[in-house]
C-alpha cells in the first residue's frame, strides 16, 4: 500500500493494475465495502471512479484519517486515469508499490529432481503408508484420492473454485502423508511438466496402484464394475512428453503466465489459460488420468497437480495478488464464489474457503519470488471501447471453438484444428465419462477451446476442427460435431492493451 508521500508523483499515464490499485487500503476497501461501495476490484473502482475523485485529496474527507488523505498529485493521477478511459495495464516493479510483505513460509515443496536419497526414500514411506491403510479410513490413500472422482464425485473443474480447491485437496493429502508414523516434516514435490517424467515417478510406489474396492459400490448413483478390479494405466516418458507438446501445453502455461488478471474461465484472463492446460495435461499423460473418475488413483496426479499450484502462486506473486486483498483486485466480474457467505464462498467436503486458499502458508523451491526472469504480461482483447488507445499484435491469430455442448460427450475430449485437413493444433478437455449427471458440469453446459496460432499457419488456408473421444477408441474416438451442439470457430486479431 503506497501512503500519500510515496505517491506523491504524478503518473501522466496511470493504469489500475501499476498505480490505481495501490492507492486504496485494506480498511479503506472494508469500510466502503460495507456503504455498498467496492473499492478493491478494477470494475469496482471504475463503477464508483467519479465519487472517488470528488471525495479525495487534501481537502476531501474520505479517507477521514488525515495522515491518509491522498495529495494534490495523487488526486491528478487518479483523473488523469479517469480521463484515459480507465485502463487497466500491466503489473509494475517500483519502489513502493506492494499490497503485502513477502512472508516466509512454513512449508517448501521441492521439485521432484532435487530430492536427496534420504528425502525420496520418506515420500515413499509416506505413500506406501497411506496406501497401506485400510480403504474405508477417511485418512487412506483411497479415501483422500476418491474425493476427486469416484467415489467421493467433488467434481471443481471448470469453475473459479478450481485453482482454490486444488489447493485446498493438496494440502489435505500432504497433512495426511505426514500423518504417517516417521513421516511428520514430509512435503508433496512438485514435477515440472516443461520436463520429461522423473525417473523416481516410475518407481514403487509412485508407478502404480490398484483400487483395493470397488468405488462405484460407495457413490452416490452406484456404478459397480466399471472401475474395478481396476490398475492404474500411464503412459511411457517419451510419450508423456510428446503429447504436452501435441496438445499446446506448455504455450497455454506460458500464455497463463503473462496475464494480468485472473479473469473469468470460460474467457480470458490467467485462470482461463491455466485450466486448458490442466486439461490437456491429464489427457498427455494417460488414461487413468484422463478419466475424471480415477485420475486421483494415479501417484502422479499428486506431482502433477502440485506444479499447478506452483505456476499459480508464481503468477499470485508476480501480480501482487499474493493477499487477499491483492488477488480481488484481479479479478473481474462476480466475486461471492470468493467473499461471499457460506456456502457460496466454501469448497466441499474441505472446511476451508476460497479467500483462505489465497494466502495458504505454502512456498516452492525456485518460485517467482527468487526468479530473476521477468514476466512480459500482456492485455489482449477482442474489442475495446473506440475512446481507447491500442495496438493489434501481428504475430499470432487467436481462434476460439465456441460453444462446444460437452454434456453431449461422454468422457474427456480432445479438439482438433485443421488446416487444409491437416492438423495444426490440438487441445483437450477434462470431464467425467456422463458429465450429464454432474451438478458442477451442468453449470458450464457450453465452453470454449483457444487456440494462439502462428498467422502464416492459417491464412489463406481452409479451417474446420474435429472432436476425438479417447476413451471410446474401441468403438471409433471420431465424434460427430453435430453431437457437440452447434459450436462456431471464432478468429480474432488480439487488440493489446495501452
Amino acid at each position: 500500500m503506497l501512503t500519500p508521500e510515496q505517491g506523491d508523483q504524478v503518473v501522466v499515464e496511470p493504469t489500475y493494475m501499476g498505480d490505481i490499485r495501490y492507492f486504496f487500503r485494506d480498511r479503506d476497501i472494508d469500510h466502503m465495502g460495507q456503504k455498498g461501495f467496492d473499492l478493491g476490484s478494477y470494475e469496482g473502482v471504475k463503477r464508483n471512479a467519479l465519487a472517488v475523485y470528488a471525495h479525495t485529496g487534501p481537502e476531501g474527507d474520505m479517507p477521514p484519517e488525515k495522515e491518509a488523505k491522498w495529495s494534490s498529485n495523487r488526486k491528478q493521477t487518479f483523473l488523469n486515469w479517469i480521463l484515459r478511459s480507465y485502463p487497466v495495464g500491466t503489473p509494475k516493479e517500483q519502489a513502493g508499490l506492494q499490497l503485502v510483505a513477502p512472508r516466509t513460509p512454513s512449508r517448501l515443496r521441492k521439485n521432484v529432481r532435487n530430492l536427496t536419497a534420504g528425502e525420496a526414500a520418506l515420500l515413499k514411506r509416506a505413500f506406501q503408508g497411506l496406501m497401506d491403510r485400510d480403504p474405508l479410513d477417511s485418512n487412506s490413500y483411497y479415501a483422500i484420492a476418491g474425493l476427486h472422482g469416484l467415489p467421493g464425485s467433488w467434481c471443481s473443474h471448470h469453475i473459479n473454485q478450481y485453482n482454490p480447491w486444488h489447493r485446498i485437496f493438496l494440502r489435505t493429502f500432504e497433512d495426511a502423508l505426514r500423518s504417517v508414523p516417521g513421516c511428520e516434516g514430509v512435503t508433496l514435490p512438485y514435477w515440472d511438466i516443461e520436463t520429461p517424467l522423473p525417473p523416481l515417478l516410475s518407481e514403487d510406489p509412485f508407478a502404480t496402484y490398484t483400487l483395493p474396492i470397488d468405488p462405484g459400490l460407495q457413490s452416490q448413483a452406484p456404478q459397480p464394475g466399471k472401475y474395478y478390479p481396476y490398475t492404474i494405466e500411464r503412459n511411457d516418458p517419451a510419450t508423456i512428453e510428446a503429447n504436452v507438446k501435441a496438445f499446446g501445453m506448455l504455450d497455454d502455461i506460458e500464455t497463463s503466465r503473462s496475464q494480468t488478471m485472473w479473469g473469468a474461465y470460460n474467457q480470458g484472463g490467467y485462470q482461463k489459460f491455466s485450466i486448458q492446460a490442466h486439461d490437456s495435461g491429464h489427457l498427455s499423460i494417460g488414461p487413468t488420468m484422463a478419466a475424471q473418475e480415477v485420475a486421483a488413483f494415479d501417484p502422479v496426479f499428486w506431482f502433477f497437480h502440485c506444479n499447478l499450484d506452483r505456476l499459480w502462486l508464481e503468477w499470485q506473486q508476480s501480480v501482487d495478488a499474493t493477499t487477499l486483498q491483492g488477488f480481488k483486485s484481479t479479478v473481474t466480474g462476480d466475486m461471492t464464489w470468493l467473499d461471499g457467505p457460506a456456502p457460496l464462498d466454501s469448497l466441499p467436503p474441505f472446511m476451508s474457503t476460497n479467500a483462505q486458499s489465497i494466502e495458504l502458508d505454502v512456498g516452492y523451491e525456485g518460485d517467482a519470488s527468487v526468479s530473476d526472469t521477468p514476466v512480459a504480461f500482456e492485455n489482449t482483447f477482442g474489442s475495446l471501447s473506440a475512446d481507447r488507445k491500442f495496438k493489434i499484435r501481428k504475430d499470432a491469430v487467436s481462434i476460439r471453438v465456441k460453444n462446444i455442448a460437452r454434456l453431449n460427450i461422454p468422457g474427456s475430449f480432445i479438439v482438433n484444428l485443421l488446416a487444409d485437413g491437416k492438423v495444426v493444433a490440438r487441445r483437450a478437455f477434462f470431464q467425467p465419462d456422463a458429465p450429464k449427471k454432474c451438478a458442477t458440469c451442468a453449470k458450464q453446459e457450453l465452453v470454449n477451446l483457444d487456440f494462439r496460432i502462428e498467422q502464416k499457419k492459417v491464412v489463406g488456408r481452409e479451417i474446420s476442427i474435429s472432436i476425438e473421444v479417447p476413451s471410446q477408441a474401441e468403438i471409433g474416438a471420431a465424434f460427430p460435431l453435430g453431437g457437440a451442439g452447434s459450436p462456431t470457430i471464432n478468429a480474432r486479431l488480439l487488440l493489446q492493451d495501452q
